[in-house]
């Protein structure tokens, strides 16, 4: 589909995105982006051995891992849903969201403790892009 021309790429960018479509594709591509992110997090961390807590605190950082794993998984495939403009893709997103928000506010405290506040910021823009692509695409389907 793609956005109309008006001959400059920045106001042509601006009209799609807040057109109806723009709207649904910037949330889809923002929920693959982060649930693929979070997965290639973990991966990184984990090959380059940078989770101490699989030695201290293997079940309870077993659990947190799989939580972060499904929630990866419904933000790929909500997204996904969204692109396809099925009513399951808006469902799953809005359930994967949920799951971000809850993820993101809970996961800085980690970062917070050893004092990484470039983290807590990155944790932060995420809460508040989520929070704007649920509303966009709420706003999207009551149309």
């Amino acid at each position: 589909m793609g956005f109309p021309s008006q001959g400059n790429f920045l106001a042509d960018l601006w009209l799609f995105l807040g057109s109806k479509e723009g709207e649904m594709q910037f949330a889809a591509y923002f929920s693959i982006a982060v649930g693929a992110g979070m997965m290639i997090q973990w991966a990184l961390s984990y090959f380059n051995g940078q989770i101490p807590e699989l030695k201290t605190e293997p079940v309870r950082i077993a659990f947190h891992i799989a939580g972060e794993m499904v929630t990866a998984l419904m933000l790929i495939a909500g997204g996904i849903g969204v692109l396809l403009a099925s009513q399951w893709g808006v469902i799953i997103f809005l359930i994967g969201a949920g799951m971000l928000i809850y993820t993101a506010i809970v996961s800085p405290g980690y970062f917070a403790q050893q004092g990484k506040w470039a983290w807590v910021l990155i944790f932060a823009v995420i809460i508040t892009v989520m929070i704007l692509a649920i509303l966009k695409v709420s706003q999207a389907i009551a149309t």
